[in-house]
């Protein structure tokens, strides 16, 4: 069909959305030219980043308005950055909508108020906001603050306001907020990381030494297999997926997914194989065994890269699915006894011919013999052959030349076991000799476009930036803590880099208390607040549901669609004194007090919560970094103001900041010192630049900073941005807010915003942007090669001992002129210099994974030990636990997901995404909805214990009813996109279905396996 641009553009309901559609490809003949031809004609291009998953495609913003006065910038086109090295130009449905993103008409221009019990908005002034928040703020500080415990320690806490940072906001606005809220108190302190990938840090960190995503979006591409578990890559990261294909195309690699639903990356698979929710320790378990069974082990690697011949001390075991240390009246392990043997100078015991019974290797073995192919079928519903063919391609990458790669998301982490999924894998890509190499590694695919900085820079309820953990009120002092926190070495010769906690931790002081922070008061370490539990999200909305929470900031974030049990985070508003958002966009959670009938049936005039609704900017009105999940921190432009009133994230911070510490000096109050001695030296005090927030955390000499190698030279003189971590002191004469990040903004420039997309080898661009650590692409690449310094495969050369140092194609993770002769291993962050295949006492739930039964169990029983079903160590608040369903009044199985044409519950406000998908549906399989009497597109009630939902049926063959334990188990599909704001038809929100419960080691919620039952509507 041939169609005029005026036509094309009345086609797709005017306006400049009609560019999206271009950007997707359905353009007429003539289209796309004049597109172009319109597109550059007065235009200002500007390089920013696709704000929403963790692919971070490169975006160009094409803005009218030179510059000229009266001339207002307007974004009308983007398109794919073709430079950028990930996404080469590409963008995928959500990317493709951004224009309507930027102009939706659910952005917010003005703050707004609502009083209690008032069913309307009122519009009011910034100052106004911002004064009665701050005098909101302060009196509950003041009547609350904690500044001793019972025992006499200082803990400086505040625990009756809590905190929720942005997953979308740049590194700029997160490293401000850890600034303002640590200094006020507050302990209630999460980011999106805690309902989505908290665990992947727990995991991957206790294994390999650090929790991010081991290799890159483009190293997927030298892969010989390629395992999506845990994840929906082709839906999800579609821009990023395409790696895979280049993969597959260029290399032969085979692509086999596990997953409850047959879904669109399966549909490109090799092999695809049900799963069912909540197993996936049955199934990879059953691999670890497989694998030893049939000798697929990288022996050379796993003896010495790995604990295996590490010797457990006596104290550890494991019987009838408890370990050792089981406190049954606490709910609690004492994990004093997972420990090693230790010999007479304080090294762990080896024995290298991995004979000794207590050996890691035995241990681990005996541990798994239980899981048989025959085992692992009958807990997970998989077929006996198809999980065999699965051991088989996976036991092929043991081989020197043969490389497995694992790519999963929130399908592993949102379980009460989410942690121990990833573990699970990491250990068997251990035994495969897959970490370090190119094509390798544990791919953690993270959700949002920043959630990796900001977990980078501690916006968790219990850490501090660069994976410091926050102190305990058990770390009394300074002393106390910095020794409990700095791992000592158990093998000789390691390196063991978290030995130089001290410098990073002084160095952090120094940014929070700058001069205030000395060594007579311990750099300020009483300022801290200490934490006595963990207050994250799910404790927060208990406390706030007991009515021991008065306030609550939400920057960026929608809890009542984003947490558990939606029901029960409502009520808990409800009781509420003041509530803050600041976000661009109308949130479900800013209106939570609107009576929405069945989708949000509150009584309004109850509801005496004071809500201030706050608009901010997107990404296309800032500048800044934000950090894919490669670590790749990428610095973005500003193309336009925001609309109407709207202000950045770090202005509306450093506005209120000033505005409680001005009540201090004038007024006094609660223990004001850590406030007023707060470091804060912007050259505009109520708006700090992004470019002095980014050097910050890049970190600055203070004094002179001597080189010990080479006498009278300077690793960075005073007042200079320091070149990296390694010049990080424990005196005071350096200040850096991240220490990972050092590095990233050095006397040479901002080297976040380098573009050069020369490849090296091996797809890896070190030239663009920058990465953490140290500008290192693949994470532990010293064990690419062997004990003597040679690659394990010759053609996937990374880096190599040359005889003087080690060299490559990308920054070594080791001690650059450590000869491969010496003792040193190549997992450098670990105290023992190896990955661990036992965990010692890093996990709560023990040192090897162990299969449990989800909280909601459709089964009923533990096969493996029916005396204990669901993990032991699991926290449950008692009026959760009443709220949990048992499979005989709710026998399915939902787990939620996401559509590659939404991203979570943003693009329901953005006008192309909401024509793509306009209304909320479930998907039901086909022998389910027969036996139910449901036909494609009737409407269905979905509900659990605690509430329902109702959506159009999807009757589909892509979920199949499983066998498992003798009974028939079906699985229900649940997107999760849809709310009562936005473009889309009002929906339900999905996480009404949803328990409130979390993984035991991190406490991200069990989103990906409950139970519900289904009736027609």
């Amino acid at each position: 069909m041939q169609v005029t641009r005026r036509q094309f553009f009345k086609l797709t309901a005017g306006g400049m959305a009609g560019s999206t559609i271009a950007a997707l490809g359905f353009t007429p003949g003539q289209a796309l030219a004049d597109v172009r031809a319109y597109k550059l004609q007065r235009a200002t291009e500007t390089r920013n980043n696709c704000p929403y998953c963790s692919v971070g495609c490169g975006v160009l913003m094409y803005s009218l308005g030179d510059g000229a006065k009266n001339a207002i910038p307007s974004i009308y086109h983007i398109e794919g950055d073709p430079d950028h090295p990930v996404s080469r130009g590409s963008l995928c449905p959500k990317g493709a909508g951004l224009v309507d993103f930027i102009h939706s008409a659910n952005r917010l221009k003005y703050p707004e108020y609502r009083a209690p019990g008032s069913d309307k908005w009122q519009r009011i002034s910034w100052h106004d906001a911002l004064t009665r928040i701050a005098g909101l703020m302060k009196a509950d500080r003041d009547a609350n603050f904690i500044e001793k415990n019972t025992d006499g320690v200082t803990v400086n806490r505040w625990l009756t306001t809590g905190f929720l940072a942005a997953s979308a906001s740049s590194n700029e606005t997160g490293i401000l907020t850890q600034k303002v809220t640590r200094s006020l108190g507050i302990l209630a302190l999460d980011a999106q990381a805690r309902v989505c990938h908290a665990p992947t840090v727990s995991a991957l960190a206790t294994t390999f030494g650090r929790g991010g995503m081991t290799n890159t979006w483009v190293d997927i591409r030298n892969a010989d297999f390629i395992l999506v578990m845990g994840g929906n890559a082709a839906e999800a990261h579609p821009v990023g997926f395409k790696w895979a294909i280049e993969a597959k195309r260029t290399r032969g690699a085979r692509l086999v997914v596990v997953d409850p639903r047959f879904n669109r990356t399966a549909a490109v698979a090799d092999l695809y194989v049900p799963i069912r929710a909540g197993s996936d320790i049955a199934f990879l378990g059953g691999v670890i065994n497989w694998l030893i069974a049939n000798d697929k082990i990288q022996w050379e690697y796993v003896k010495s890269y790995t604990n295996a011949s590490l010797i457990v001390g006596d104290g550890y075991s494991f019987d009838d699915g408890l370990f050792s240390g089981f406190d049954a009246g606490h709910g609690k392990y004492d994990r004093s006894g997972w420990q090693y043997a230790l010999d007479e100078n304080g090294q762990a015991r080896r024995d290298p011919s991995l004979q000794d019974p207590r050996c890691v290797w035995n241990l681990m073995k005996a541990h798994y013999s239980r899981y048989t192919p025959e085992v692992v079928s009958n807990i997970t519903g998989t077929p006996k052959d198809a999980f065999l063919q699965v051991c088989a391609m996976l036991g092929a990458t043991s081989a020197r030349d043969k490389v497995g790669t694992i790519l999963y998301a929130l399908g592993w982490t949102q379980h009460t076991t989410g942690t121990q999924n990833i573990r699970t894998m990491a250990m068997i890509q251990l035994l495969l000799g897959n970490i370090g190499m190119p094509g390798g590694g544990v791919n953690a695919l993270r959700g949002h476009s920043n959630i990796q900085g900001l977990s980078d820079l501690g916006l968790l309820s219990t850490s501090l930036p660069g994976y410091l953990v926050l102190p305990t009120d058990k770390q009394t002092d300074y002393a106390t803590y910095i020794s409990q926190s700095t791992p000592k070495p158990v093998q000789a010769g390691q390196l063991n880099y978290w030995g130089n906690t001290p410098k990073f931790f002084v160095s952090l002081m120094k940014w929070f208390w700058g001069d205030n922070a000395t060594a007579a008061n311990n750099w300020g370490f009483d300022w801290l607040p200490k934490w006595d539990k963990s207050y994250d999200v799910l404790q927060a909305m208990e406390l706030m549901h007991q009515g021991k929470m008065n306030g609550y900031i939400c920057q960026g974030f929608n809890p009542i669609a984003a947490f558990p049990d939606k029901n029960k985070t409502v009520a808990s508003l409800s009781k509420l004194k003041f509530l803050v958002t600041i976000d661009p966009l109308a949130t479900e959670t800013a209106a939570f007090w609107q009576n929405h009938g069945e989708q949000n049936d509150v009584d309004t005039a109850s509801i005496r919560t004071e809500v201030f609704r706050l608009p901010s900017t997107c990404f296309a009105e800032e500048d800044g970094a934000i950090v894919n999940s490669s670590r790749w921190l990428q610095w973005h432009w500003k193309g336009a103001n925001p609309p109407g009133e709207a202000r950045p994230d770090q202005e509306i911070m450093a506005e209120l900041f000033v505005a409680l510490r001005e009540l201090y000096r004038k007024d006094g109050g609660k223990a004001p010192e850590p406030i007023l001695n707060l470091a804060w030296p912007y050259r505009d005090p109520l708006n700090p630049t992004p470019e002095e927030l980014a050097k910050e955390m890049n970190g600055r000499a203070l004094a002179d900073i001597p080189d010990p190698k080479n006498p009278g030279q300077f690793l960075a003189k005073k007042g200079e941005q320091i070149p990296g971590f390694a010049a990080l002191q424990d005196d005071g004469s350096t200040m850096c807010a991240c220490w990972i990040f050092a590095g990233s903004w050095t006397q040479a420039g901002n080297q976040m915003a380098r573009r050069d997309n020369a490849d090296t080898g091996l797809g890896n661009t070190p030239g663009w942007a920058w990465a953490w650590p140290a500008n290192r692409r693949i994470l532990y690449n010293r064990a690419s090669c062997d004990p003597a310094g040679k690659p394990w495969d010759p053609a996937r050369q990374l880096i190599k001992w040359n005889g003087e140092k080690w060299v490559g194609a990308d920054v070594p993770d080791f001690k650059i002129d450590e000869a491969p002769d010496t003792a040193m291993s190549p997992f450098i962050m670990n105290n023992e210099g190896v990955g661990r295949l036992f965990a010692v006492d890093k996990m709560a739930d023990g040192p090897f994974p162990e299969h449990y039964e989800p909280m909601e169990s459709p089964i009923g029983t533990n096969p493996l030990h029916p005396k204990v079903v669901s993990s032991p160590a699991v926290r449950l608040f008692a009026d959760d636990r009443a709220r949990m369903g048992v499979h005989t009044d709710f026998p399915y199985v939902g787990t939620t997901y996401r559509l590659t044409e939404h991203f979570l519950f943003w693009t329901k406000n953005s006008r192309l995404n909401a024509i793509m998908q306009p209304e909320q549906f479930v998907e039901i399989g086909e022998a389910l909805a027969k036996e139910k009497g449901i036909s494609q597109g009737d409407t269905v009630k979905l509900s659990s214990k605690r509430g329902f939902i109702k959506a159009k049926a999807v009757v589909t063959r892509r979920i199949k009813a499983l066998q498992v334990n003798g009974q028939t188990v079906h699985q229900i599909g649940i997107p999760l996109h849809w709310g009562f704001e936005g473009a889309t038809q009002k929906g339900f929100i999905t996480n009404t279905l949803a328990p409130f419960v979390g993984d035991v080691n991190t406490q991200t919620p069990e989103y990906k396996s409950f139970l519900v039952n289904l009736e027609k509507a």
